[in-house]
């Protein structure tokens, strides 16, 4: 049964209408007629109806009575996060993995849930350890009620814990954590999975304290805090953004030292028998290169390259004559690929792509102008202090008694790198080729963006490698939830934002209610982009309203 609006004449009636079949047809006949709506409506007399009706109904009763603050709220807990990512969780067969893993291990506690508590509050809130087990409290997330800050501690421990007789590689020893990455790769991969392309990245992770017993070295510092003690994560990522693993070492361990041993643990750990490692220019050193090139079979790599530091790429490589080719033509709108021509060079036997954008050529221009513009109208003013200035300083030379004047060369020399990037390789690849795969490696960059921040677990309180080294792998599990997640959205063609599904999810709660001596829970409405996230992780919302 339902209501129906019809007009007859001038006005129009409220009609009571049931559906029936008839054969096989449905047909409709009219119960009732209540009179007319706009007097109904006018007089009060329809909502007087519809709020008798809600009497018989016990569902739509407790919500009015709970909208109105007539019910006794028992408990409120947010249940968004476990929904959409316990399944992943199970779906990926992490739990499996563990439990596995955990055969003979006598623990008086749920270590996977442990660890899956963790990875749940990395992926939301952030922060230590300490901080999670506060954190759990207004969330239900099954089995971790009886779970206390000593049990995290136990499970972080558990994942770093070193294998008997594994090998050490640049001071980090084989631990628990690598057989679980390994067999979350088996799972996931078929007869047609390769592993021939990776993207690594690094970053570091400051420590209060002393870091553990060997991680924790003073290094160069990227947060630009070498008073702190830190330590070196790696993240490797295959070609399609998917987190294989991550590696740690201690603080005083420099990034070209890490990419070989890297390739050579991912070999033997992921059965490979070629890598093409992709890697910025932070990564290279002339010394990394040979090696790669000496190795058997040599490694192959695309690698960026220093354009103003290296003599052979500034004099010799930007300055050959060959014709471009497009790759990709200019865009006709915003959300076309960005423009791409590209040109090979050869140096002796050492082979290089230089690439090209036409937009970034333009905007490298008009920004230099800008800042010769400000620099031209600051030196009437005075010079001295322009030296001080990053900016401005690539583009003075001294003149006279210890004054400075625009260095028009300087001016002219920069014009070159406009819109330019240049790469160095030994694949057989075509130029088109590489310089695409180089470009995916900007693609997954958000990626690397993402993984940096959901690493930045400070503070660290653990105080043994073992545990530091499993508080850290939670972030690359969180990682890998994230991006299974975005891969279904992104399947499903969906419009989506992460800060959206985040907060979305950690504003759907259920109230859990005594309304006439019955207990009932209640959900409240979604937000921002849950419901998309709901949907890519192949979930039923639960009811608005159900009995306990």
């Amino acid at each position: 049964m339902y209501f129906r609006v019809k007009k007859t004449g001038l006005y129009p009636y409220l009609q009571i209408v049931e559906s029936f079949r008839d054969g096989k047809c449905v047909r409709q006949r009219v119960l009732a007629t209540l009179g007319r709506l706009d007097i109904l409506q006018t007089t009060g007399q329809l909502d007087r109806l519809l709020e008798s009706g809600a009497r018989f109904c016990e569902r739509l009763a407790v919500i009015d009575a709970h909208a109105a603050g007539r019910t006794e709220a028992v408990a409120v807990r947010k249940i968004g996060p476990d929904l959409v990512f316990g399944r992943l969780w199970q779906e990926l067969k992490i739990p499996a993995v563990l439990k596995e893993l955990l055969q003979g291990r006598r623990y008086d506690f749920d270590v996977e849930r442990a660890i899956y508590l963790t990875v749940l509050h990395r992926l939301f809130a952030s922060g230590s350890d300490r901080a999670a087990d506060t954190w759990r409290e207004g969330y239900k997330i099954p089995g971790t009620e009886k779970l206390d800050l000593h049990h995290q501690d136990r499970a972080m421990a558990f994942l770093g814990t070193p294998l008997r007789d594994g090998p050490h590689v640049l001071g980090r020893p084989r631990c628990v954590k690598d057989l679980v990455e390994e067999a979350l790769f088996e799972n996931r991969r078929d007869l047609f999975s390769t592993v021939d392309l990776v993207f690594f990245d690094t970053t570091s992770i400051d420590f209060e304290g002393q870091g553990g017993q060997s991680l924790g070295r003073h290094g160069h510092s990227k947060d630009h805090r070498p008073d702190l003690r830190q330590m070196i994560v790696g993240i490797v990522l295959d070609a399609e953004g998917c987190p294989l693993c991550c590696e740690m070492w201690p603080g005083n361990t420099t990034d070209v030292r890490t990419l070989l041993p890297i390739i050579d643990r991912m070999k033997k750990r992921f059965v490979v028998k070629e890598v093409c490692v992709v890697a910025d220019r932070g990564m290279i050193s002339q010394e990394t290169v040979q090696q790669m090139e000496a190795a058997t079979p040599p490694v192959r790599y695309i690698l960026g390259a220093r354009m103003r530091r290296q003599k052979e790429v500034s004099q010799d490589v930007l300055h050959t004559r060959s014709h471009w080719v497009e790759v990709t033509p200019e865009r006709k709108v915003a959300k076309d690929p960005a423009p791409l021509k590209v040109r090979e060079a050869f140096v002796a036997d050492r082979r290089y792509v230089i690439c090209l954008n036409e937009e970034e050529k333009r905007k490298d221009a008009y920004d230099r102008r800008a800042i010769i513009e400000a620099l031209r109208k600051q030196l009437k003013k005075g010079d001295k202090s322009l030296v001080g200035h990053k900016g401005f300083r690539r583009y003075l030379r001294r003149e006279g008694d210890g004054h400075f004047a625009v260095d028009e060369e300087q001016v002219l020399a920069e014009a070159r790198f406009d819109g330019v990037w240049v790469l160095t390789t030994n694949t057989d690849w075509d130029m088109e080729t590489v310089a695409l795969v180089y470009k995916k490696l900007w693609m997954v960059e958000d990626i690397f963006r993402t993984a940096k921040s959901i690493l930045e677990t400070r503070p660290i309180f653990h105080k043994r490698d073992e545990t530091i080294r499993g508080h850290v792998f939670c972030s690359f599990l969180a990682l890998l939830l994230k991006k299974e997640l975005e891969d279904r959205l992104l399947e499903q063609d969906s419009q989506w934002e992460w800060a959206q599904i985040l907060r979305g999810l950690d504003n759907l709660h259920e109230v859990e209610a005594v309304f006439q001596s019955k207990r009932f829970l209640l959900r409240s409405q979604l937000h921002g982009d849950a419901h998309q996230a709901i949907r890519a992780a192949g979930v039923a919302i639960p009811p608005t309203l159900r009995q306990l």
